[in-house]
């Protein structure tokens, strides 16, 4: 229990992000800091974004998370815009 009577584990009483509680989470029971944490759960996310930023429109797969990939017709889009704006 925290100084105020609630469960340490209930993010309502910590009112904060879920995120972020997360992170506060895994940095009270790995005994980090909440920086170095913060890091380790954004780089996925920042892999994710310098791969698509390559522009080669490959999707990235995370482990246990998901396929992040571009959609087809969004693709075949923006590859329509492009021939236009070359073609005038």
């Amino acid at each position: 229990m925290n100084q105020k009577g609630g469960d340490l584990h209930t993010p309502q009483k910590l009112q904060m992000k879920d995120k972020d509680y997360f992170i506060y989470l895994l940095a009270t029971k790995y005994n980090l800091p909440l920086s170095k944490v913060e890091q380790i759960v954004n780089y996925q996310f920042k892999f994710v974004e310098s791969t698509m930023k390559i522009g080669k429109f490959e999707g990235v797969r995370l482990p246990y998370f998901g396929k992040f990939h571009v959609n087809p017709n969004r693709l075949k889009h923006i590859k329509k815009l492009s021939n236009d704006i070359e073609d005038s």
